[in-house]
C-alpha cells in the first residue's frame, strides 16, 4: 500500500502510527456496526408509537459511523498543542450541552441527561470524556514536572499557583454534579473511577484511595437517603428488587446461545429494547454462542493491552497520563456494560465501547483513540 522510502505525510502517518491499535478499533466499529444493525432491525419494527423498517438503524448508524472514522483519522495527524486545545474547546462545548439539559430536559428511560436534536440523541457526558481525559493528564503532568515522583507527598502540592488544584476541581466537579443528578449516576461512577484510576497511576498513595473510597461511600450514602433515584438503583442492585425485564431477556439470550449459537433461531433478543445498544453483547452471543463470546472478549482485552503497552513506552509524562487513562475508561466502561448484561450489576445505561449503537459513545471514542493514536506517534518519533 505504501512504500517506506516514501515522504509524503500520509506514508509516513501510516508507518509511525500505531498501526496495531488502529485496526482493532477498524474491527470493533465493523462488528458493532453488524451486529448493532441486526438486533436493530427487531428493534426498528417494534419502535413506538411508529414502527420503522429494519433498515432504520442502519440508515441513522452510517451517519455516526462516517462521522466516527472521519473524526478518528483527522484527529490521528494532529499534534499535542492542538490535541489540547480541541480538549479544552470540547469541555466547552460539553458544559453547554449540560446546560441544556437543565434548562430544557429531554427525559429518557427516567433520565434527563439527553439532548435531542432532530431524530437523534446525544449524550453530554460522553462528548466531555476525551476532553476530561487529556486536560487531566495535562494537568498531572505539570504537577509532575514541579514535584516529580513526589507529586503527593509534597506538603505544598495542594497550593499550586499554576495549574491550581482548585482551577482544575473548579472545572470538573459542577459538570460531575450535573451529570450525578440527572440522574446518570453510571456515568457518575465512571468519571470517579476513571479519575482515582489516573491519581494511582500518577503517585498516588493507597492510603490516600481508601480516604477517597471513604469519601466516595459517605457522598453515597448521603444521596442513598436524600435522593430518590439513587436509592432506587441501589436497592435495585442490594436487594434484587426492581424491574428485571431487559437483565432477564439479557441473561436468556446468553443461555439460549449455547456453545455455538441459536442463529436463525435467535428470537429471545427480540424481547429486549434495547439489544442493539446497552445489551449488544448478549445479542450477539445469542446469534453466534459463547466461542464468539470468548472472541470479543480477548478483542477487548487484546486492545487494553495495546494501550497499556503504548503507556508503558510512553516518554512523556503527559502522553503516560492521559494513554493509561484512556485504558482505565475503555476497561471501566467494558466491565460495567458486560457485568450488567450478565445480570451480575443493575444496568447502567453503558455503552459496549465501539460495538453498541449510539452516536455520541461511538464519536467520542473516535475522539478519543485519535487523540491517543496522535500523542503516541509524537511521543515515539518526534518527541
Amino acid at each position: 500500500m505504501f512504500k517506506r522510502t516514501e515522504e509524503s505525510g500520509l506514508t509516513s502517518w501510516f508507518f509511525e502510527i500505531d498501526r496495531r491499535l488502529l485496526y482493532m478499533v477498524l474491527l470493533l466499529m465493523v462488528i458493532g456496526m453488524f451486529f448493532a444493525v441486526s438486533a436493530g432491525s427487531v428493534v426498528a419494527e417494534h419502535l413506538r408509537p411508529k414502527p420503522q423498517p429494519w433498515y432504520y438503524f442502519l440508515q441513522k448508524g452510517l451517519k455516526f459511523y462516517a462521522l466516527g472514522l472521519i473524526t478518528l483519522f483527522v484527529t490521528s495527524f494532529l499534534n499535542k498543542k492542538i490535541i489540547l486545545k480541541l480538549s479544552v474547546l470540547d469541555i466547552i462545548v460539553g458544559f453547554v450541552l449540560l446546560a441544556v439539559t437543565i434548562v430544557a430536559p429531554n427525559t429518557i428511560k427516567g433520565s434527563a441527561r439527553f439532548i435531542e436534536i432532530g431524530s437523534f440523541h446525544i449524550l453530554p457526558a460522553d462528548i466531555m470524556k476525551p476532553g476530561f481525559i487529556i486536560l487531566t493528564a495535562w494537568f498531572l503532568s505539570e504537577m509532575h514536572k514541579k514535584f516529580g515522583e513526589k507529586l503527593f507527598v509534597a506538603r505544598d502540592a495542594w497550593k499550586l499557583r499554576a495549574p491550581n488544584w482548585w482551577m482544575y476541581i473548579a472545572l470538573f466537579v459542577p459538570a460531575l454534579i450535573v451529570i450525578f443528578t440527572h440522574p446518570d449516576v453510571g456515568s457518575s461512577l465512571l468519571y470517579l473511577g476513571v479519575l482515582i484510576c489516573m491519581l494511582l497511576i500518577a503517585g498516588l498513595s493507597w492510603w490516600a484511595f481508601g480516604g477517597m473510597v471513604a469519601a466516595g461511600g459517605g457522598i453515597l450514602t448521603i444521596a442513598y437517603y436524600t435522593m430518590d433515584h439513587v436509592h432506587n438503583r441501589i436497592s435495585t442492585l442490594l436487594t434484587g428488587t426492581g424491574d428485571k425485564y431487559q437483565v432477564t431477556q439479557s441473561v436468556q439470550s446468553i443461555q439460549h446461545g449455547g456453545f455455538f449459537g441459536s442463529g436463525d433461531n435467535a428470537f429471545i433478543k427480540e424481547g429486549l429494547p434495547d439489544a442493539h445498544t446497552d445489551f449488544i453483547y448478549a445479542a450477539i452471543v445469542e446469534d453466534l454462542g459463547a466461542i464468539m463470546a470468548v472472541v470479543m472478549l480477548c478483542l477487548l482485552v487484546y486492545v487494553l493491552k495495546l494501550l497499556v503497552t503504548d503507556a508503558i513506552h510512553a516518554r512523556d509524562r503527559f502522553v503516560f497520563y492521559a494513554v493509561g487513562g484512556t485504558a482505565a475508561l475503555f476497561g471501566i466502561q467494558c466491565c460495567i456494560n458486560l457485568v450488567s448484561t450478565l445480570g451480575l450489576f443493575a444496568p447502567k445505561g453503558m455503552t459496549l465501547p465501539f460495538i453498541s449503537y449510539g452516536g455520541s459513545s461511538l464519536v467520542g471514542f473516535c475522539f478519543l483513540f485519535g487523540m491517543v493514536l496522535a500523542i503516541v506517534r509524537e511521543d515515539k518519533w518526534r518527541g
